[in-house]
């Protein structure tokens, strides 16, 4: 499967490709495979973080359990600058909180399914990628969705 890093002020990120689609965002560097797909990705992804672009528009492939796909649509319901609890996310799929916790540690494509403006009821929740919870309090500043938290 074709990937490419493209560095971003969190660290390294990886994308990657499977036909026709993004399936994959993970911190990591070194992946040099090119395809316009790919380059638009990267693109899109740089422009977020240059401050320009407020949401992604790619094909996307979310390869998971009926929950897993769930939970990543309605993360991608959620606005730039916004947070939703993990209970919000829970009445609007009908689960329990818990497995909304999960579904967001396995998001497969973090940054562009937006699982850091999920937060707990009372805390900021967990996050998977980069360096863990600094990373995601480096989305939501970024975001201006940080005023919670400082």
């Amino acid at each position: 499967m074709p990937r490419l890093s493209v560095n971003t002020p969190v660290g390294p990120l990886t994308l990657t490709e499977d036909a026709g689609a993004i399936t994959r965002v993970r911190w990591e560097d070194g992946a040099s495979d090119t395809s316009p797909l790919l380059q638009d990705a990267a693109a899109q992804i740089c422009g977020y973080f240059d401050g320009v672009r407020e949401t992604f528009d790619l094909p996307l492939t979310v390869h998971g359990s009926d929950l897993q796909q769930r939970v990543c649509t309605e993360m991608l319901n959620i606005p730039f600058g916004e947070t939703r609890t993990y209970g919000d996310l829970a009445k609007a799929i009908g689960v329990p909180a818990q497995a909304i916790g999960q579904a967001c540690g396995g998001n497969p494509i973090p940054v562009i399914i937006p699982c850091h403006r999920v937060l707990g009821a009372t805390s900021l929740g967990g996050f998977s990628g980069g360096t863990g919870v600094e990373t995601k309090v480096a989305l939501l500043k970024h975001e201006g969705a940080a005023g919670l938290l400082i």
